[in-house]
């Protein structure tokens, strides 16, 4: 669909700072994810978190209605090879479902078992929100792609820092260069930025002042 997409059509602004990269920043710390329920299904290399999923690594925090892992048999798991990048911080991720009756985790190393498996992607749906600091990233769907080390954020997409606001069709952030790029298929990229010391917002160049909130105090997402 994104190579499908009209390229005329599109507006983009790269280099934006945002929450989502600080799955980059804090890559090789452990992930640790928290669910009320964790489904496995061996058969499809799947894992399922549901119920106010959260996912901690280092200062940043996602919170999702689901989290699906897909996993893949690794030989160099199992050979004891070191992976690289993301790969190595997912296969230390210290995956705990909450029981709601007790309240007791259920540890999980890594998806499938005895643990010589490596994940190849996760989808976080449902009002997935991503938390660093002061800022803030919130859209539908978030991909986390470990083969091309790629992350994005899809539906309705808006990010903030303080009162600084942008909005954008899709972010995505690659994890290996830390660069951020958000897209709009149609239109612009919508931006409001407050200007430091100062009341009045300042708009970006090349971006659109019309469609972002103009009250301060609604510059956050709901």
């Amino acid at each position: 669909m994104l190579a499908a997409s009209d390229a005329r059509s599109q507006s983009s602004m790269q280099g934006v700072p945002n929450a989502m990269q600080g799955f980059s920043q804090n890559r090789d710390q452990p992930i640790q994810i928290e669910a009320a329920t964790l489904e496995m299904r061996d058969k499809k290399k799947e894992a399922t978190f549901s119920g106010n999923v959260k996912v901690v690594q280092g200062d940043t925090t996602m919170t999702s209605k689901t989290l699906v892992v897909f996993y893949e048999s690794s030989s160099a798991a199992a050979s004891g090879a070191p992976a690289t990048g993301t790969q190595a911080a997912a296969a230390q991720a210290n995956a705990k479902a909450a029981a709601p009756a007790t309240g007791a985790p259920i540890p999980a190393a890594s998806p499938g078992p005895g643990g010589a498996s490596s994940i190849k992607r996760l989808e976080a749906r449902g009002n997935v929100v991503v938390t660093q600091k002061d800022q803030v990233v919130t859209g539908k769907t978030a991909v986390f792609d470990t083969k091309t080390n790629l992350i994005t954020m899809v539906g309705g997409v808006i990010l903030t820092q303080g009162r600084n606001v942008l909005r954008g069709d899709r972010l995505m952030v690659d994890m290996t260069t830390g660069v951020s790029r958000v897209e709009s298929d149609s239109g612009r990229v919508q931006g409001l930025f407050q200007s430091s010391g100062q009341g009045s917002p300042m708009i970006l160049p090349g971006t659109t002042p019309g469609a972002a909130p103009a009250p301060a105090s609604s510059s956050r997402p709901k």
